[in-house]
């Protein structure tokens, strides 16, 4: 069944759709709102750097807004609030991975070729986009709380895990894997090994003396998470 969006969701769109309207009325910012897709890209991807830098607390729609060239009042315009344009740097966030998720066509690999794939597509990508990272890091410090707000998100995500179960139950069907692995728990074992590789990297790196940034070492890590979640799937 189809959540309805929420209010919040509903009360973003609407300010959306009003600024795209608004783009063909004259006023004192038509220049900033004569191209609002564009605009609210722009605001959204600096937001994310500021986010995933410092966090709700210390991200300042003042600094955004400089750095963006534009004005507060059209990122509340756009936005709503602060917690609105940090719920949607969330949600673009999540989008943006699971939108290039679904043009790895798992279907037309083998079941082990289609998961070493989809692990390896996971670790590269977690590592090249650190931004990622830190924004989760920081949402899971406030417990969820916004990205419980966002029907987006949880809609975001049934494609992945449908993903991981249709390579899982094709691999099942060929005798690759076991028959006891629930999908949702094997898409957070690979989000584990991929997120720690990322998150904990400078701290693994300054307790163990071990450069973790090398080609050779990425590399050497690389093939070490895929081949973990192989194994753990076979009979």
């Amino acid at each position: 069944m189809v959540q309805k969006p929420s209010k919040a969701g509903e009360a973003r769109a609407t300010r959306q759709r009003a600024a795209r309207e608004a783009a063909t009325t004259p006023g004192a910012d038509r220049v900033r709102v004569n191209d609002p897709d564009r605009t609210m890209a722009n605001i959204l991807q600096v937001a994310t750097a500021e986010f995933a830098d410092k966090g709700l607390a210390g991200a300042r729609i003042d600094e955004i807004a400089a750095l963006t060239s534009t004005s507060k009042r059209m990122i509340y315009y756009y936005f709503g609030s602060k917690e609105g344009l940090y719920v949607a740097v969330l949600e673009e966030a999540y989008r943006r991975i699971r939108r290039i998720e679904s043009e790895l066509h798992l279907e037309d690999l083998a079941p082990e070729q289609a998961l070493r794939t989809l692990v390896g597509f996971t670790v590269d990508y977690q590592l090249a986009n650190p931004d990622f990272i830190r924004l989760v890091m920081n949402e899971n410090m406030h417990r969820g709380e916004f990205i419980s707000r966002s029907t987006t998100i949880q809609e975001l995500n049934i494609p992945v895990i449908h993903a991981v179960h249709n390579v899982y139950q094709r691999g099942v069907a060929a005798g690759v894997f076991r028959p006891d692995v629930d999908p949702v728990d094997l898409h957070m074992s690979i989000s584990a090994l991929c997120f720690f590789n990322v998150a904990n990297r400078h701290t693994f790196g300054a307790i163990f003396k071990r450069s973790l940034d090398t080609p050779a070492a990425t590399a050497q890590r690389r093939e070490s998470i895929i081949e973990m979640i192989v194994r753990f799937l076979r009979p």
